[in-house]
Protein backbone atom coordinates (compact mmCIF):
# COMPACT_ATOMS: atom_id res chain seq x y z
CA UNK A 1 0.00 0.00 0.00
CA UNK A 2 1.09 3.77 -0.94
CA UNK A 3 2.53 5.80 1.90
CA UNK A 4 -0.25 7.37 3.79
CA UNK A 5 1.20 10.69 4.62
CA UNK A 6 1.88 11.21 0.82
CA UNK A 7 -1.81 9.75 -0.28
CA UNK A 8 -3.10 12.19 2.59
CA UNK A 9 -1.47 15.33 1.44
CA UNK A 10 -2.57 14.39 -2.01
CA UNK A 11 -5.80 13.85 -1.06
CA UNK A 12 -6.37 16.90 0.92
CA UNK A 13 -4.35 19.57 -0.87
CA UNK A 14 -1.98 19.74 2.31
CA UNK A 15 0.54 17.66 3.72
CA UNK A 16 -0.05 16.27 6.89
CA UNK A 17 2.59 14.96 9.06
CA UNK A 18 2.69 11.38 10.57
CA UNK A 19 4.79 10.19 12.88
CA UNK A 20 7.63 8.01 10.99
CA UNK A 21 7.83 4.36 12.41
CA UNK A 22 11.12 2.18 12.82
CA UNK A 23 10.37 -1.16 10.80
CA UNK A 24 11.61 -3.06 13.24
CA UNK A 25 9.31 -1.53 16.00
CA UNK A 26 5.51 -2.27 16.53
CA UNK A 27 3.54 0.53 14.83
CA UNK A 28 2.78 2.19 18.80
CA UNK A 29 4.24 5.04 20.35
CA UNK A 30 7.17 3.92 22.67
CA UNK A 31 6.49 4.52 26.69
CA UNK A 32 8.93 7.17 28.02
CA UNK A 33 10.57 6.31 31.35
CA UNK A 34 10.12 9.49 33.04
CA UNK A 35 6.50 10.87 33.97
CA UNK A 36 4.81 14.27 35.44
CA UNK A 37 6.79 15.19 38.48
CA UNK A 38 9.21 12.51 38.36
CA UNK A 39 11.09 12.80 35.58
CA UNK A 40 14.19 9.73 35.52
CA UNK A 41 17.16 11.80 35.46
CA UNK A 42 20.39 10.16 33.41
CA UNK A 43 21.95 7.24 35.52
CA UNK A 44 19.22 7.10 37.95
CA UNK A 45 17.08 4.26 36.44
CA UNK A 46 18.55 1.86 39.47
CA UNK A 47 17.61 3.89 41.86
CA UNK A 48 13.57 4.23 40.64
CA UNK A 49 13.28 0.64 38.64
CA UNK A 50 11.94 -1.44 42.02
CA UNK A 51 10.74 -5.18 41.62
CA UNK A 52 7.81 -5.63 43.19
CA UNK A 53 8.47 -8.12 46.46
CA UNK A 54 6.42 -10.22 47.95
CA UNK A 55 2.94 -9.26 49.68
CA UNK A 56 3.30 -10.81 52.70
CA UNK A 57 5.82 -9.55 55.89
CA UNK A 58 7.03 -7.12 53.62
CA UNK A 59 6.96 -4.03 55.95
CA UNK A 60 10.70 -3.31 56.77
CA UNK A 61 11.95 -3.70 53.17
CA UNK A 62 8.65 -1.44 52.35
CA UNK A 63 9.31 1.02 54.47
CA UNK A 64 12.90 1.13 53.56
CA UNK A 65 11.96 2.19 49.80
CA UNK A 66 9.60 4.30 51.03
CA UNK A 67 12.26 6.23 52.33
CA UNK A 68 14.71 5.87 49.70
CA UNK A 69 11.65 6.85 47.28
CA UNK A 70 11.04 10.44 49.19
CA UNK A 71 14.73 10.91 49.34
CA UNK A 72 14.93 10.74 45.76
CA UNK A 73 11.61 12.64 44.90
CA UNK A 74 12.86 15.65 47.43
CA UNK A 75 16.14 15.86 45.41
CA UNK A 76 14.36 16.33 42.02
CA UNK A 77 11.55 18.61 43.62
CA UNK A 78 12.56 21.29 41.81
CA UNK A 79 12.78 20.17 38.88
CA UNK A 80 9.33 18.17 39.09
CA UNK A 81 8.12 21.87 39.69
CA UNK A 82 8.89 22.48 36.67
CA UNK A 83 7.92 19.66 34.26
CA UNK A 84 4.83 19.80 32.84
CA UNK A 85 1.82 17.27 33.00
CA UNK A 86 3.46 15.29 29.32
CA UNK A 87 6.78 15.87 29.28
CA UNK A 88 6.94 12.32 28.70
CA UNK A 89 4.96 12.11 25.59
CA UNK A 90 6.79 12.86 21.94
CA UNK A 91 5.87 15.94 20.26
CA UNK A 92 5.00 14.02 16.92
CA UNK A 93 1.88 12.96 17.76
CA UNK A 94 -0.25 16.14 17.77
CA UNK A 95 -0.43 15.75 13.98
CA UNK A 96 -2.19 12.51 14.16
CA UNK A 97 -4.57 13.23 16.45
CA UNK A 98 -4.98 16.80 14.79
CA UNK A 99 -5.90 15.01 11.65
CA UNK A 100 -8.63 12.54 13.23
CA UNK A 101 -9.99 15.43 15.10
CA UNK A 102 -10.28 17.99 11.78
CA UNK A 103 -12.73 15.26 10.06
CA UNK A 104 -14.25 14.56 12.82
CA UNK A 105 -15.37 18.66 13.10
CA UNK A 106 -16.31 18.14 9.34
CA UNK A 107 -18.69 15.94 10.49
CA UNK A 108 -16.91 13.13 8.63
CA UNK A 109 -17.02 10.93 11.54
CA UNK A 110 -20.71 10.32 10.19
CA UNK A 111 -19.53 8.82 7.22
CA UNK A 112 -16.16 6.86 8.68
CA UNK A 113 -14.84 5.54 11.44
CA UNK A 114 -12.72 7.66 13.08
CA UNK A 115 -10.56 6.46 16.02
CA UNK A 116 -11.77 7.67 19.32
CA UNK A 117 -11.16 7.41 22.87
CA UNK A 118 -14.88 6.75 24.90
CA UNK A 119 -15.15 7.85 28.46
CA UNK A 120 -18.09 5.77 30.31
CA UNK A 121 -19.01 4.76 33.94
CA UNK A 122 -21.52 4.26 36.33
CA UNK A 123 -22.81 7.26 38.25
CA UNK A 124 -20.37 7.62 40.94
CA UNK A 125 -17.54 5.97 39.37
CA UNK A 126 -15.01 8.95 39.55
CA UNK A 127 -15.04 9.40 35.87
CA UNK A 128 -15.46 13.42 36.07
CA UNK A 129 -12.71 13.28 38.76
CA UNK A 130 -10.73 11.52 35.86
CA UNK A 131 -11.00 13.96 33.38
CA UNK A 132 -10.46 16.90 35.51
CA UNK A 133 -7.49 15.18 36.43
CA UNK A 134 -6.23 15.05 32.74
CA UNK A 135 -7.53 18.19 31.68
CA UNK A 136 -6.73 20.36 34.63
CA UNK A 137 -10.07 21.99 34.95
CA UNK A 138 -13.34 21.70 37.01
CA UNK A 139 -16.33 20.56 35.51
CA UNK A 140 -19.81 20.70 36.71
CA UNK A 141 -20.68 18.57 40.04
CA UNK A 142 -24.42 18.26 40.35
CA UNK A 143 -26.80 15.99 41.83
CA UNK A 144 -27.74 13.28 39.35
CA UNK A 145 -26.48 13.15 35.49
CA UNK A 146 -23.35 15.45 35.06
CA UNK A 147 -22.56 15.15 31.65
CA UNK A 148 -26.11 15.43 29.79
CA UNK A 149 -24.64 15.50 26.29
CA UNK A 150 -21.28 13.84 24.62
CA UNK A 151 -18.29 15.88 25.70
CA UNK A 152 -15.03 16.33 23.47
CA UNK A 153 -12.21 17.33 25.40
CA UNK A 154 -8.98 18.05 23.03
CA UNK A 155 -6.58 18.86 24.99
CA UNK A 156 -3.49 20.41 23.53
CA UNK A 157 0.15 20.81 24.79
CA UNK A 158 1.82 23.83 24.51
CA UNK A 159 5.32 23.76 23.86
CA UNK A 160 6.13 27.78 24.01
CA UNK A 161 5.25 29.27 27.46
CA UNK A 162 2.14 30.76 27.16
CA UNK A 163 -1.03 31.70 29.29
CA UNK A 164 -3.68 28.92 28.98
CA UNK A 165 -6.56 28.97 26.87
CA UNK A 166 -9.73 27.41 25.89
CA UNK A 167 -12.56 27.78 23.41
CA UNK A 168 -16.04 25.92 23.55
CA UNK A 169 -18.30 25.12 20.36
CA UNK A 170 -21.83 24.00 20.66
CA UNK A 171 -24.20 24.34 17.74
CA UNK A 172 -23.40 27.44 15.80
CA UNK A 173 -21.76 29.20 19.24
CA UNK A 174 -18.10 29.88 19.53
CA UNK A 175 -16.87 30.89 22.94
CA UNK A 176 -13.56 31.70 23.80
CA UNK A 177 -12.56 30.90 27.51
CA UNK A 178 -9.40 32.97 29.11
CA UNK A 179 -8.91 30.73 32.21
CA UNK A 180 -9.49 27.59 33.59
CA UNK A 181 -12.56 28.49 35.59
CA UNK A 182 -14.70 29.29 33.55
CA UNK A 183 -14.85 26.10 32.11
CA UNK A 184 -17.21 24.60 34.49
CA UNK A 185 -19.80 27.67 33.81
CA UNK A 186 -19.66 27.17 30.33
CA UNK A 187 -19.98 23.42 29.82
CA UNK A 188 -22.80 23.33 32.27
CA UNK A 189 -24.33 26.61 30.07
CA UNK A 190 -23.92 24.82 27.01
CA UNK A 191 -25.95 21.50 27.93
CA UNK A 192 -28.92 23.74 29.48
CA UNK A 193 -28.65 25.19 25.53
CA UNK A 194 -28.51 21.82 23.42
CA UNK A 195 -30.43 19.70 26.16
CA UNK A 196 -32.80 21.80 28.62
CA UNK A 197 -33.13 22.54 31.81
CA UNK A 198 -35.02 19.93 33.05
CA UNK A 199 -32.26 16.98 33.04
CA UNK A 200 -32.44 15.88 29.32
CA UNK A 201 -30.27 13.79 27.39
CA UNK A 202 -29.06 15.02 24.14
CA UNK A 203 -26.96 13.11 21.53
CA UNK A 204 -25.54 16.56 20.47
CA UNK A 205 -21.68 16.80 20.70
CA UNK A 206 -20.34 19.98 22.55
CA UNK A 207 -16.56 20.70 21.94
CA UNK A 208 -13.90 22.02 24.43
CA UNK A 209 -10.41 22.42 23.21
CA UNK A 210 -7.55 23.32 25.72
CA UNK A 211 -4.65 24.63 24.98
CA UNK A 212 -2.34 24.22 28.43
CA UNK A 213 1.26 23.23 29.18
CA UNK A 214 -0.10 20.74 31.72
CA UNK A 215 -2.36 18.82 29.70
CA UNK A 216 -1.15 15.69 27.53
CA UNK A 217 -1.51 15.92 23.81
CA UNK A 218 -4.75 14.06 23.81
CA UNK A 219 -8.56 13.69 22.94
CA UNK A 220 -11.64 12.16 24.68
CA UNK A 221 -15.31 11.96 24.22
CA UNK A 222 -16.71 12.18 27.94
CA UNK A 223 -20.46 10.71 27.77
CA UNK A 224 -22.93 10.47 30.28
CA UNK A 225 -23.01 8.65 33.47
CA UNK A 226 -25.14 5.26 33.67
CA UNK A 227 -27.92 6.72 35.58
CA UNK A 228 -30.64 3.41 36.91
CA UNK A 229 -33.13 5.55 37.78
CA UNK A 230 -34.61 9.48 37.28
CA UNK A 231 -33.23 11.77 39.80
CA UNK A 232 -35.48 14.62 40.16
CA UNK A 233 -37.45 16.37 37.69
CA UNK A 234 -35.25 14.01 35.10
CA UNK A 235 -37.50 12.32 32.40
CA UNK A 236 -38.50 8.84 33.31
CA UNK A 237 -36.32 7.24 30.62
CA UNK A 238 -33.46 8.61 30.89
CA UNK A 239 -31.47 5.78 32.33
CA UNK A 240 -32.88 4.18 28.65
CA UNK A 241 -31.49 7.61 26.68
CA UNK A 242 -27.80 7.27 27.88
CA UNK A 243 -27.85 3.74 27.29
CA UNK A 244 -28.40 3.99 23.76
CA UNK A 245 -26.24 6.84 23.43
CA UNK A 246 -23.63 5.25 24.74
CA UNK A 247 -24.17 1.88 22.66
CA UNK A 248 -23.76 4.61 19.62
CA UNK A 249 -20.43 5.88 20.17
CA UNK A 250 -18.72 2.82 22.26
CA UNK A 251 -20.35 0.41 19.26
CA UNK A 252 -17.71 1.37 17.09
CA UNK A 253 -14.97 -0.38 16.25
CA UNK A 254 -12.37 1.97 16.18
CA UNK A 255 -13.27 3.46 19.41
CA UNK A 256 -11.09 2.89 22.69
CA UNK A 257 -13.49 2.11 25.38
CA UNK A 258 -12.32 3.49 28.94
CA UNK A 259 -14.15 2.28 31.56
CA UNK A 260 -14.15 4.18 34.91
CA UNK A 261 -14.80 1.75 38.13
CA UNK A 262 -14.62 2.43 41.64
CA UNK A 263 -12.22 0.06 44.01
CA UNK A 264 -14.95 0.01 46.32
CA UNK A 265 -17.34 -1.96 44.37
CA UNK A 266 -17.93 -5.10 43.03
CA UNK A 267 -16.29 -4.87 39.70
CA UNK A 268 -18.61 -7.51 38.41
CA UNK A 269 -21.64 -5.76 38.84
CA UNK A 270 -21.14 -2.36 37.17
CA UNK A 271 -23.47 -1.52 34.38
CA UNK A 272 -20.29 0.79 32.15
CA UNK A 273 -18.12 -3.11 32.16
CA UNK A 274 -21.16 -5.04 31.06
CA UNK A 275 -22.20 -2.58 28.75
CA UNK A 276 -18.51 -2.71 27.49
CA UNK A 277 -18.23 -6.14 26.98
CA UNK A 278 -21.68 -5.79 25.12
CA UNK A 279 -19.71 -4.37 21.65
CA UNK A 280 -16.46 -5.40 22.86
CA UNK A 281 -16.99 -8.99 23.85
CA UNK A 282 -13.22 -10.38 23.73
CA UNK A 283 -12.04 -6.94 25.44
CA UNK A 284 -9.56 -6.09 22.66
CA UNK A 285 -10.48 -2.19 23.14
CA UNK A 286 -11.24 -2.01 26.26
CA UNK A 287 -9.20 -0.11 29.00
CA UNK A 288 -10.11 -0.46 32.75
CA UNK A 289 -9.29 2.51 34.91
CA UNK A 290 -9.81 1.88 39.11
CA UNK A 291 -10.75 5.11 40.97
CA UNK A 292 -11.19 5.77 44.67
CA UNK A 293 -7.87 3.43 45.75
CA UNK A 294 -8.23 5.35 49.26
CA UNK A 295 -11.34 4.01 50.34
CA UNK A 296 -10.68 0.82 49.98
CA UNK A 297 -11.49 -0.97 52.51
CA UNK A 298 -8.32 -2.77 54.60
CA UNK A 299 -8.80 -6.08 53.88
CA UNK A 300 -9.88 -6.11 50.34
CA UNK A 301 -6.29 -4.73 48.55
CA UNK A 302 -5.33 -8.36 46.98
CA UNK A 303 -8.69 -7.97 45.44
CA UNK A 304 -8.24 -4.64 43.75
CA UNK A 305 -4.51 -5.95 42.65
CA UNK A 306 -5.90 -9.24 41.09
CA UNK A 307 -8.71 -6.73 39.20
CA UNK A 308 -5.41 -4.62 37.82
CA UNK A 309 -3.20 -7.57 37.20
CA UNK A 310 -6.02 -8.53 34.76
CA UNK A 311 -7.11 -12.08 36.72
CA UNK A 312 -10.47 -11.11 37.60
CA UNK A 313 -12.45 -9.76 34.21
CA UNK A 314 -9.72 -9.90 31.81
CA UNK A 315 -9.06 -6.80 29.41
CA UNK A 316 -6.90 -7.19 26.15
CA UNK A 317 -5.75 -3.45 27.27
CA UNK A 318 -5.64 -4.37 31.24
CA UNK A 319 -6.58 -2.28 33.83
CA UNK A 320 -4.76 1.05 35.70
CA UNK A 321 -5.61 3.00 39.28
CA UNK A 322 -5.39 6.48 39.79
CA UNK A 323 -5.80 9.07 42.54
CA UNK A 324 -7.66 12.09 41.33
CA UNK A 325 -7.70 15.39 43.21
CA UNK A 326 -11.52 16.45 44.39
CA UNK A 327 -13.71 19.26 43.69
CA UNK A 328 -11.94 20.71 47.44
CA UNK A 329 -8.65 20.83 45.74
CA UNK A 330 -10.05 23.12 42.86
CA UNK A 331 -11.60 25.11 45.58
CA UNK A 332 -8.25 25.40 47.12
CA UNK A 333 -6.58 26.42 44.17
CA UNK A 334 -4.21 23.20 44.88
CA UNK A 335 -1.58 23.86 42.02
CA UNK A 336 -1.35 20.75 39.58
CA UNK A 337 1.94 19.96 39.98
CA UNK A 338 1.08 19.76 43.71
CA UNK A 339 -1.95 16.89 42.94
CA UNK A 340 0.08 14.89 40.49
CA UNK A 341 3.00 14.87 43.70
CA UNK A 342 0.38 13.99 46.29
CA UNK A 343 -0.85 11.12 44.02
CA UNK A 344 2.28 9.60 43.54
CA UNK A 345 3.27 10.08 47.31
CA UNK A 346 0.16 7.98 47.90
CA UNK A 347 1.27 5.03 46.21
CA UNK A 348 4.64 5.01 46.95
CA UNK A 349 4.12 4.70 50.31
CA UNK A 350 0.80 2.73 50.09
CA UNK A 351 1.72 -0.70 51.35
CA UNK A 352 0.33 -2.61 48.85
CA UNK A 353 -0.52 -0.58 45.95
CA UNK A 354 3.18 0.68 45.61
CA UNK A 355 3.83 -2.58 43.18
CA UNK A 356 1.52 -1.33 40.44
CA UNK A 357 3.68 2.26 40.17
CA UNK A 358 6.71 0.25 39.41
CA UNK A 359 4.71 -1.61 36.50
CA UNK A 360 3.26 2.09 35.27
CA UNK A 361 -0.41 0.91 35.96
CA UNK A 362 -0.87 3.58 38.38
CA UNK A 363 -1.48 7.57 38.26
CA UNK A 364 -2.58 9.90 36.02
CA UNK A 365 0.47 10.52 34.26
CA UNK A 366 0.85 6.83 33.30
CA UNK A 367 -2.94 6.97 32.38
CA UNK A 368 -2.44 10.04 30.37
CA UNK A 369 0.74 8.45 28.58
CA UNK A 370 -0.87 5.01 27.98
CA UNK A 371 -4.28 6.38 26.78
CA UNK A 372 -2.17 8.54 24.31
CA UNK A 373 -0.14 5.47 23.01
CA UNK A 374 -3.25 3.83 22.24
CA UNK A 375 -5.52 6.57 20.53
CA UNK A 376 -2.31 7.32 18.11
CA UNK A 377 -1.50 3.67 17.97
CA UNK A 378 -4.94 2.88 16.44
CA UNK A 379 -4.64 5.96 14.12
CA UNK A 380 -1.83 5.09 12.33
CA UNK A 381 -3.06 1.32 12.61
CA UNK A 382 -6.19 2.66 11.00
CA UNK A 383 -4.71 5.67 8.26
CA UNK A 384 -4.80 2.53 5.73
CA UNK A 385 -8.53 1.88 5.71
CA UNK A 386 -9.18 6.04 6.16
CA UNK A 387 -7.50 6.51 3.40
CA UNK A 388 -9.52 4.05 1.38
CA UNK A 389 -12.46 5.36 2.97
CA UNK A 390 -11.69 9.00 2.07
CA UNK A 391 -10.60 7.75 -1.66
CA UNK A 392 -13.75 5.97 -2.43
CA UNK A 393 -15.97 9.12 -0.88
CA UNK A 394 -14.00 10.96 -2.89
CA UNK A 395 -14.57 9.03 -6.46
CA UNK A 396 -18.57 8.87 -5.85
CA UNK A 397 -18.06 13.09 -5.14
CA UNK A 398 -16.52 13.17 -8.89
CA UNK A 399 -19.67 10.64 -10.00
CA UNK A 400 -21.86 13.00 -8.73
CA UNK A 401 -20.31 15.80 -9.79
CA UNK A 402 -20.48 14.66 -13.57
CA UNK A 403 -24.07 14.83 -13.68
CA UNK A 404 -24.10 18.21 -13.40
CA UNK A 405 -22.73 18.60 -17.33
CA UNK A 406 -23.38 22.66 -17.79
CA UNK A 407 -20.28 24.68 -18.07
CA UNK A 408 -19.57 27.33 -15.76
CA UNK A 409 -20.34 31.14 -16.85
CA UNK A 410 -17.73 33.50 -16.09
CA UNK A 411 -19.83 36.71 -16.82
CA UNK A 412 -22.65 38.35 -15.53
CA UNK A 413 -24.05 38.26 -19.08
CA UNK A 414 -23.67 35.13 -19.76
CA UNK A 415 -24.93 33.58 -16.53
CA UNK A 416 -28.09 36.24 -17.66
CA UNK A 417 -28.57 34.20 -20.95
CA UNK A 418 -28.00 30.39 -19.92
CA UNK A 419 -30.67 31.77 -16.76
CA UNK A 420 -33.08 32.88 -19.63
CA UNK A 421 -32.85 30.08 -21.44
CA UNK A 422 -33.39 27.99 -18.70
CA UNK A 423 -36.56 29.50 -17.85
CA UNK A 424 -37.50 30.01 -21.50
CA UNK A 425 -37.33 26.04 -22.09
CA UNK A 426 -39.37 25.86 -18.98
CA UNK A 427 -42.13 27.46 -20.46
CA UNK A 428 -42.12 26.14 -23.17
CA UNK A 429 -42.96 22.76 -21.71
CA UNK A 430 -45.90 24.66 -19.73
CA UNK A 431 -47.41 26.07 -22.92
CA UNK A 432 -46.84 22.05 -24.62
CA UNK A 433 -48.76 20.64 -21.82
CA UNK A 434 -51.66 22.80 -21.55
CA UNK A 435 -51.88 22.20 -25.33
CA UNK A 436 -51.80 18.27 -24.62
CA UNK A 437 -48.92 18.27 -26.85
CA UNK A 438 -46.17 17.53 -24.06
CA UNK A 439 -43.26 14.49 -24.63
CA UNK A 440 -43.89 11.48 -22.97
CA UNK A 441 -41.86 8.11 -22.49
CA UNK A 442 -42.63 4.32 -22.63
CA UNK A 443 -46.14 3.62 -20.73
CA UNK A 444 -46.40 7.64 -19.34
CA UNK A 445 -50.05 9.10 -20.02
CA UNK A 446 -50.29 12.79 -20.89
CA UNK A 447 -52.08 15.38 -18.03
CA UNK A 448 -54.97 15.59 -20.07
CA UNK A 449 -55.94 12.29 -20.59
CA UNK A 450 -55.42 11.85 -16.73
CA UNK A 451 -57.90 14.85 -16.42
CA UNK A 452 -60.00 13.41 -18.73
CA UNK A 453 -60.09 10.14 -16.96
CA UNK A 454 -61.87 12.26 -13.38
CA UNK A 455 -64.22 13.80 -15.63
CA UNK A 456 -65.54 10.81 -17.15
CA UNK A 457 -65.92 9.64 -13.40
CA UNK A 458 -67.56 12.86 -12.33
CA UNK A 459 -69.87 12.27 -14.99
CA UNK A 460 -71.41 8.74 -14.21
CA UNK A 461 -71.88 10.60 -10.49
CA UNK A 462 -73.91 13.34 -13.00
CA UNK A 463 -76.49 10.91 -14.27
CA UNK A 464 -77.01 9.29 -11.37
CA UNK A 465 -77.65 12.04 -9.22
CA UNK A 466 -79.95 13.15 -12.43
CA UNK A 467 -81.72 9.91 -11.94
CA UNK A 468 -82.64 10.51 -8.54
CA UNK A 469 -83.43 14.07 -8.73
CA UNK A 470 -86.08 12.79 -11.78
CA UNK A 471 -86.91 10.37 -8.98
CA UNK A 472 -87.58 13.10 -6.16
CA UNK A 473 -89.63 15.13 -8.48
CA UNK A 474 -92.25 12.76 -9.20
CA UNK A 475 -92.54 11.74 -5.78
CA UNK A 476 -93.07 14.93 -4.44
CA UNK A 477 -95.50 15.97 -7.33
CA UNK A 478 -98.56 13.95 -5.28
CA UNK A 479 -97.84 15.79 -2.06
CA UNK A 480 -97.93 19.17 -4.08
CA UNK A 481 -101.06 18.85 -5.44
CA UNK A 482 -103.11 17.96 -2.27
CA UNK A 483 -101.75 20.59 -0.41
CA UNK A 484 -99.39 23.31 -1.94
CA UNK A 485 -100.60 23.89 -5.63
CA UNK A 486 -101.90 27.01 -6.13
CA UNK A 487 -103.26 28.54 -9.57
CA UNK A 488 -100.50 26.18 -11.54
CA UNK A 489 -102.11 23.55 -13.87
CA UNK A 490 -102.69 20.42 -13.22
CA UNK A 491 -99.23 17.35 -12.68
CA UNK A 492 -97.15 21.52 -13.01
CA UNK A 493 -95.13 22.49 -10.41
CA UNK A 494 -93.91 26.10 -9.53
CA UNK A 495 -90.56 27.41 -10.29
CA UNK A 496 -89.72 27.86 -7.16
CA UNK A 497 -90.61 24.61 -5.62
CA UNK A 498 -89.10 23.10 -8.51
CA UNK A 499 -85.65 25.14 -7.52
CA UNK A 500 -85.65 23.99 -3.39
CA UNK A 501 -85.43 20.51 -4.63
CA UNK A 502 -82.99 20.70 -7.12
CA UNK A 503 -80.63 22.93 -4.73
CA UNK A 504 -80.96 20.29 -1.65
CA UNK A 505 -79.57 17.68 -4.37
CA UNK A 506 -76.70 19.79 -5.99
CA UNK A 507 -76.25 20.84 -2.12
CA UNK A 508 -75.08 16.83 -1.94
CA UNK A 509 -73.39 17.28 -4.91
CA UNK A 510 -71.30 19.31 -3.16
CA UNK A 511 -68.35 17.62 -1.34
CA UNK A 512 -67.65 15.14 -4.01
CA UNK A 513 -67.42 17.62 -6.66
CA UNK A 514 -64.40 19.75 -4.32
CA UNK A 515 -62.63 15.95 -4.23
CA UNK A 516 -62.69 15.51 -7.65
CA UNK A 517 -61.49 19.45 -8.19
CA UNK A 518 -58.65 18.58 -5.76
CA UNK A 519 -57.54 15.63 -7.44
CA UNK A 520 -57.31 17.56 -10.74
CA UNK A 521 -55.30 20.15 -9.27
CA UNK A 522 -52.70 17.38 -7.46
CA UNK A 523 -52.14 16.16 -10.98
CA UNK A 524 -51.60 19.51 -12.45
CA UNK A 525 -49.10 20.63 -9.90
CA UNK A 526 -47.33 16.77 -9.96
CA UNK A 527 -47.01 17.69 -13.72
CA UNK A 528 -45.34 21.06 -12.86
CA UNK A 529 -43.04 19.72 -10.52
CA UNK A 530 -42.20 17.22 -12.67
CA UNK A 531 -41.51 19.60 -15.34
CA UNK A 532 -39.52 21.83 -12.88
CA UNK A 533 -37.25 18.49 -11.83
CA UNK A 534 -36.60 18.22 -15.73
CA UNK A 535 -34.94 21.53 -16.20
CA UNK A 536 -33.81 22.67 -12.73
CA UNK A 537 -32.38 19.47 -11.54
CA UNK A 538 -29.10 20.78 -10.98
CA UNK A 539 -30.06 24.19 -9.74
CA UNK A 540 -31.41 23.59 -6.42
CA UNK A 541 -32.34 26.93 -5.47
CA UNK A 542 -33.95 27.69 -8.54
CA UNK A 543 -35.78 24.85 -8.58
CA UNK A 544 -36.88 25.27 -5.48
CA UNK A 545 -38.03 28.55 -6.09
CA UNK A 546 -40.36 27.06 -9.19
CA UNK A 547 -41.80 24.42 -6.92
CA UNK A 548 -42.63 27.10 -3.70
CA UNK A 549 -44.48 28.90 -6.66
CA UNK A 550 -46.60 26.37 -7.87
CA UNK A 551 -47.60 25.07 -4.36
CA UNK A 552 -48.42 28.35 -3.18
CA UNK A 553 -51.06 28.96 -5.65
CA UNK A 554 -52.75 25.89 -4.10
Amino acid sequence: MNNPRSNFSSAFGCPIQIPKQNSNVPPSLPVPVGVFGVPLRSGCSNQMAFCAPELTDRKPEHEQKVSKRLNDREEDKDEAAACSLDNQYDRKIRPCIDLVDSLRKLDIGNDLMLPAIAVIGDRNSGKSSVLEALSGVALPRDKGVITRCPLELKLKKMTAPQEWKGVIYYRNTEIQLQNASEVKKAIRKAQDIVAGTNGSISGELISLEIWSPDVPDLTLIDLPGIAREAVGNQPQDNGQQIKTLLKKYIGCKETIIVVVVPCNVDIATTEALKMAQEVDPTGERTLGVLTKPDLVNEGTEETVLKIVQNEVIPLRKGYMIVKCYGQMDFCNELSFTSTIQQEREFFETHKHFSTLLDENKATIPHLANKLTDELVGRIIKTLPAIEKQVHDALQQAKKELQKYTQSTHPTVSDKTIFLVGLIKAFNEDISQTMHGKESWFGNEIRLFPKIRREFRTWGVKLLESSAKVEEIVCSKLPKYEDQYRGREFPDFISYWTFEDIIKEQITKLEEPAVAMLNKVIYMVEEKFLQLANKRFANFQNLNNAAQERALKKR
